[in-house]
């Protein structure tokens, strides 16, 4: 790749994963992913990959095949559901259901997110996969279609099980995507409190503890097996920005909620967002081989925004790499260059350039001047040896 110049208040834009070790939050979780999903930048990744006992939050993928089957049409909201014998027995935090219920589809996404309904969690599964056992499968083949390499499950609840298993970066990355294309029911991990035809009174709250702080929380899921510790999965609005995170392994309630407390305000507070540069700015010219011009401007085709260390916001250094000179013809919004940013505390981070504007082949007299050029360096080519 051939570098060429580029000014420092130039840079990023697109969405993806970049890593921060250097500034990593020191957290008592034993398992930890922070995402900064406005421009997509891992926080923190602590053992982020690695598949641990997930409790309640296993829930998540559960919710997410309903999410999918709602937006999809196969139910609708108002979808009743059968309650089976095995459903009523689940034990653990329920939704208090029994086999002459029918709940819909709408109640069974409030008992999950807000009961933590283990019965409402098999309800689901054996409504969409005809048993537990065939949605777990239906949910594996799903979490493998997205990725989600950390992720094993055998049931909807997150019922300890050895062989029941996530990682950090799948929970999170399962909340991006609720919310990104489920927004409507995104909305329903707000809810703070539901009671199934008034039932289980004591049980009706949100046990997520992050709502009631003010720090723009907005979901999603904790979870807590002896197995697993105290866990929770969740997310937080401040200024524009949102940052979703998963934390495990902690030993108690109360340090569930310190360390999640510690988490948005840390993410908030260490990072600020810049925007370095808009959609359609030239931020560089690369030479045209044979072109009608001799060279091509290099535009970005989204508003470019980073996230940095706040105290190390100023501090960005950008320059352009390609492969060149770039052949005529040219189309505009191709391809042709990388946008590649360095800033203290930080990996390196590249992202695609594209052609401003088409570029034709040249015309006779441009190639004939071209092949002039190129057999006069030729022949001067022994001559500078000398």
């Amino acid at each position: 790749m051939t570098p060429a110049p580029i000014r420092p208040a130039l840079a990023l834009g697109l969405a993806v994963l970049l890593a921060l070790p250097v500034r990593a939050f020191e957290t008592r979780a034993t398992a930890a992913y922070v995402l900064d999903y406005t421009t997509g930048t891992v926080l923190l990744d602590k053992n982020g990959e690695v598949p641990v006992p997930p409790a309640s939050m296993s829930k998540l993928m559960t919710l997410l095949m309903l999410f999918e089957a709602i937006d999809d049409g196969r139910v609708a909201p108002d979808t009743p559901f059968a309650v089976s014998s095995r459903a009523k027995a689940m034990g653990g935090s329920t939704m208090f259901l029994d086999e002459r219920d029918r709940p819909t589809a709408h109640d069974l996404v409030l008992g999950i997110i807000v009961n933590s309904g283990n019965d409402a969690s098999v309800v689901v599964a054996e409504g969409l996969g005809g048993t537990e056992a065939a949605f777990a499968r239906l949910m594996n083949e799903r979490a493998a279609a997205l990725g989600l390499t950390g992720t094993h499950l055998v049931n909807a609840s997150g019922w300890p099980h050895p062989e029941h298993r996530m990682a950090m970066r799948d929970l999170v990355r399962i909340a991006e995507l609720m919310v990104r294309d489920h927004p409507d029911l995104y909305r329903l991990f707000a809810e703070t409190e539901f009671a199934y035809k008034g039932r289980a009174p004591e049980n009706r709250f949100n046990r997520n503890p992050l709502l009631a702080l003010g720090l723009g929380a907005d979901g999603l899921k904790t979870g807590h097996t002896a197995e697993a510790g105290f866990g929770l999965v969740g997310s937080a609005v401040q200024g524009g920005r949102r940052v979703i995170f998963a934390i495990a392994g902690l030993a108690d309630d109360r340090a569930r909620r310190e360390e999640a407390e510690k988490v948005i305000n840390w993410a908030f507070r260490q990072f600020v967002e810049r925007e370095v540069a808009p959609a359609g700015r030239r931020v560089a010219e690369v030479p045209v081989w044979m072109g009608a011009a001799p060279t091509v401007g290099l535009v970005a085709a989204e508003p470019v925004r980073v996230v940095l260390p706040a105290l190390a916001r100023d501090a960005v250094e950008a320059r352009v790499v390609f492969r060149g000179p770039v052949a005529a013809p040219v189309a505009a919004g191709q391809p042709l260059a990388e946008l590649v940013v360095t800033a203290p505390d930080l990996p390196e981070r590249r992202f695609p350039l594209f052609a401003e504007a088409g570029v034709a082949r040249g015309g006779l007299i441009v190639r004939l001047r071209t092949a002039i050029a190129v057999l006069y360096d030729r022949l001067a080519a022994p001559a500078a040896g000398l």
